[in-house]
């Protein structure tokens, strides 16, 4: 009996117990999950009032609050941000990521660390070109109204015609801006000044505020989209006086400043190239690898990292050359492939066509392929588009534009046939999988659907990461067989190639004083690139310092994880969820990225 009161004694005890410590871990997980939601509302309102404050952004999203104006470029406007960072990281700085669950206290992480990495960079803050042939403002209101700007009402024409009207605002507002970056000595080189203002030029002419016997593209753009909606005659009439009043009252007058503005300032400016040239050239360009890359290597790292990969490259080219029969040495066959006509388009409006089909083709077919590579896949459509009249000339080789947020825009991969010659066939395939899929539509419209990441991770924009992954994704197929053509195999390796270049031309601009002339010069050298296309892409480094050192570095990494995992997972290790992974965390920082991985390596080869 006394045994079976002790018995009964002890259950007694250890059910109440068990029912304490089940009400401290129910009592724990409610808190936790208290703290999440807290989180996850600072992250909203801080994203959110900052997202309020960009007019273009909201647009480019879907949401039409404010479709009638442009963001606010003063350095006022600048100034407020940083304030707001600030607080920010004053405020998160006081959470204890240990109050939050894995996924938060890895949001509280990556908001930290853009926090601090935009606030280092506060001194930098006029070393930028505010016009400039790669991203210039001169171009942003023609590309932006053209590209984004929707018209499916009265009020979104009105809407349209009001950001024409404040066209003269937000242009002083950036002038302002490259005047004071001028002051702090971040002047344009002299021979990008002609590009720039060929961009003004260009859109200053056509009907309504030019005698044209063509019509200025924003015009035409305005016209058509305003066919395409139920208006009564006199309604679009109206709506077409007004907006041929505002272009020539207030988008002409203000553009034929701007060129005065850029004329003053070319007389003023010399031939240096490179940031070496500032009286801290050598700080800012290491904070821009440092926010470019998400890595410490140093220029000179880079650099010989550039070069090592060019000679292997190189190596495998040589294999290639010997494969289809060609007798003589690389750079004959660079020489080659630059000049036969069998791997060029017609520079013509059918070979242009024809260019457009056959990358959405290569799009189509590769989609096919993606339930064997991924578990998710994003749902927005994309599209193949040739860069517009108005700026293919200065514009880039390809770039792609992410969907609305809202579905009412697809993805867009933008090919510049303005030149057929920089345009191979060979190099189509691989270009079609960096920009569409499974590229940068994949992992971008991907990002922006993911459930329950807040809204400043699926906005980040980790360049390493992201042009990583494109680069990366010209590779994928390789391992399922495509790239049968050994040319357009080639052509995968040339980009490759292109890509670890840069790491030495970026570089050599920048951190070892190398002239224009000699940036050119290693491309032509090293590459089958055209000679304009080497130009071009030489004048890229100049304007955006460090930003080309992105790509390579990025797939260098998610190669490195990826032979990791299959090294140590062994039998387990399955492509599907590595890229789920590397995918479905958003946007990060490559040190993050191999944080995941390993976490990932380690859940799967606990049992092993």
């Amino acid at each position: 009996m006394r045994n079976y009161f002790k018995l009964l004694l002890t259950a007694v005890l250890f059910s109440s117990i068990f029912s304490s410590c089940q009400k401290t871990n129910e009592a724990q997980v409610s808190r936790i999950e208290q703290q999440n939601t807290n989180l996850d509302i600072f992250f909203d309102s801080v994203f959110n009032a900052d997202l309020e404050q960009k007019p273009e952004a909201l647009t480019y999203r879907g949401d039409k609050r404010f479709n009638d104006q442009w963001n606010d470029y003063s350095e006022k406007r600048f100034f407020e941000q940083l304030k707001n960072k600030k607080n920010a990281l004053r405020q998160v700085n006081a959470f204890n990521p240990s109050d939050y669950s894995k996924d938060r206290a890895l949001s509280l992480d990556l908001f930290k660390y853009e926090l601090n990495l935009d606030l280092e960079g506060e001194r930098f803050h006029h070393y930028d070109y505010t016009f400039n042939q790669m991203y210039g403002a001169q171009s942003n209101p023609a590309s932006f109204l053209i590209g984004f700007h929707q018209i499916k009402s009265k009020k979104d024409a009105e809407d349209y015609i009001s950001r024409v009207e404040r066209v003269p605002e937000m242009m002083e507002q950036q002038i302002q801006n490259a005047i004071q970056s001028e002051e702090a000595g971040f002047l344009l080189p002299k021979f990008l000044f002609a590009k720039v203002l060929s961009d003004c030029n260009n859109l200053l002419e056509g009907q309504p505020i030019s005698k044209s016997e063509k019509t200025h593209p924003i015009a035409q753009d305005f016209y058509t989209k305003i066919d395409g909606i139920e208006l009564t005659e006199k309604e679009k009439n109206d709506l077409v006086k007004k907006f041929d009043l505002a272009m020539k009252h207030s988008f002409a007058p203000t553009y034929r400043k701007l060129v005065k503005t850029l004329e003053e300032q070319e007389r003023r400016a010399n031939n240096d190239a490179g940031v070496w040239r500032l009286k801290d050239g050598d700080e800012f360009y290491a904070y821009r690898l440092k926010k470019i890359t998400s890595t410490n290597f140093s220029a000179e790292q880079i650099h010989q990292m550039g070069l090592r990969e060019v000679a292997r490259i190189h190596g495998e080219m040589k294999k290639i050359k010997e494969k289809v029969g060609f007798n003589g040495n690389l750079q004959e066959f660079f020489v080659f492939m630059k000049k036969d006509p069998q791997f060029y388009y017609p520079n013509t409006e059918a070979g242009k066509k024809a260019y457009l089909a056959d990358a959405t083709s290569i799009i189509d077919n590769m989609r096919k392929q993606l339930d064997g590579l991924f578990i998710t896949k994003p749902k927005a459509p994309i599209e193949v588009k040739k860069v517009e009249a108005f700026r293919e000339k200065t514009a880039g080789k390809a770039f792609y534009n992410d969907p609305a947020v809202d579905g009412s825009r697809p993805g867009y991969y933008y090919a510049n046939l303005y030149d057929m010659n920089q345009m191979p066939k060979y190099e189509m395939e691989a270009l079609a999988y960096h920009e569409g899929i499974p590229g940068h539509h994949m992992q971008i419209a991907l990002t922006k659907e993911l459930k329950g990441l807040p809204e400043f991770r699926k906005e980040a924009h980790y360049t390493a990461y992201i042009e990583g992954w494109g680069l990366y994704a010209e590779f994928i197929p390789k391992e399922l067989g495509f790239y049968s053509d050994p040319y357009s195999d080639f052509g995968r390796l040339a980009m490759e190639l292109w890509r670890s270049c840069r790491l030495v031309v970026d570089t050599g601009i920048h951190a070892k004083k190398w002239t224009r002339e000699e940036g050119i010069a290693y491309y032509v050298n090293n590459t089958p690139a055209a000679y304009g296309q080497c130009e071009k892409m030489v004048d890229r480094h100049i304007v955006m310092p460090g930003q080309a050192t992105a790509y390579k570095i990025g797939m260098m990494k998610i190669l490195e994880l990826k032979d990791k995992a299959k090294l140590e997972m062994e039998e387990k290790f399955d492509i599907r969820t590595f890229h789920e992974v590397v995918l479905c965390n958003g946007p990060l920082p490559l040190s993050i990225l191999e944080k995941l991985v390993d976490e990932y390596i380690q859940k799967n080869t606990a049992t092993l």
